[in-house]
């Protein structure tokens, strides 16, 4: 890149990306990551363009109509930080479709290239309460630890 990288107008274009991902276009993760890029969810902990890909493309096979739907974003530094809501239909073995709100914080390089990529959501809420049985042991719990 020539000259210095408008930060804003990248997160802009990162959460542009979310919000219209496709299994093509997720040909643009070369350029939106820098190579040695770390990666974090509930469920992946995971360095690598490559690793990064392989996340995106396992969602694609479990989820039938993934969507992210980016409702606003801020910047502090070098560091942005997107709040989601992550939708999708039911599935093959899953009964209920996922509705999921989530944060994502994303540090920036000098060259506007994503390094660290951490999303924050609630995978209690949004999965494992709707397991029979441990779904049930959860919320047990969760009233029983609970102030109110």
């Amino acid at each position: 890149m020539n000259g210095p990288v408008d930060l804003a107008e990248r997160v802009q274009d990162y959460a542009e990306f979310f919000a219209t991902l496709t299994p093509q276009s997720l040909d643009r993760l070369v350029e939106l990551f820098a190579p040695d890029a770390c990666f974090k969810d509930p469920f992946n902990d995971v360095t690598g363009v490559p690793a990064i890909r392989a996340v995106f493309e396992h969602m694609y096979r479990v989820c039938p109509a993934p969507r992210f739907e980016v409702r606003e974003w801020a910047l502090s530094g070098q560091t942005a930080f997107i709040r989601w809501r992550f939708t999708d239909g039911p599935a093959a073995g899953r009964r209920m479709a996922l509705d999921v709100d989530g944060m994502s914080r994303v540090m920036f390089d000098e060259a506007g290239r994503v390094v660290e990529h951490v999303d924050y959501w609630d995978p209690a809420a949004a999965i494992y309460d709707r397991i029979p049985v441990f779904g049930a042991l959860l919320r047990a719990l969760r009233r029983k630890l609970s102030a109110v």
